[in-house]
């Protein structure tokens, strides 16, 4: 994340490669959103741009939208163990306590990763900030029981809201 806010004003009148440089990251290594989402500036407020920012994914390819849902990382997966992350993903997964799993939490998760993965072909998403562990762990095996269809509409709204996190993080208002 930045060291230092962004401005609402600064980004309304930044060029493309400019916002996409600066908002790139709040979809998980897709700044595609960021950048259909500039043509919509000015924004009046943090909302607004969330909006722009979601509206790009909701008029997306359904492939635009499951390579998004692939680019996330699993919970406390390989990437975490590897130091890999993306800082904004680095700071959730810590926050939520999940680089402090005992080694029967870490099987537990790895068996339920691979279980959603193989299942609906991505990883289970979801806006930690706004769970304990052990609801992580509950709405993770909750899920599993979903058809695609359903599982598919939660992570993109899981996804939206930790967008919509991210960016109040990350701009002044």
């Amino acid at each position: 994340m930045p060291a230092a806010l962004l401005r609402l004003d600064d980004l309304n009148t930044m060029n493309a490669a400019e916002f996409v440089d600066a908002l790139g990251s709040v979809f998980e290594h897709s700044p595609w959103t960021a950048e259909r989402a500039h043509g919509r500036r000015p924004f009046a407020d943090v909302g607004a741009l969330h909006r722009a920012m979601v509206d790009a994914v909701r008029r997306a390819s359904r492939a635009e939208q499951l390579a998004l849902l692939r680019a996330h990382p699993e919970l406390a997966g390989r990437q975490a163990q590897a130091g890999t992350l993306t800082t904004h993903s680095r700071a959730e997964q810590k926050g939520a306590g999940l680089v402090d799993l005992t080694p029967a939490e870490k099987q537990r998760i790895a068996r339920l990763n691979a279980a959603y993965r193989a299942k609906f072909g991505f990883p289970f998403i979801i806006a930690v900030r706004n769970y304990t562990r052990s609801e992580i762990f509950a709405e993770l095996e909750r899920r599993l029981a979903h058809d695609a269809a359903t599982e598919l509409a939660g992570c993109l709204a899981q996804v939206y809201e930790i967008a919509r996190l991210r960016l109040e993080g990350m701009i002044a208002v």
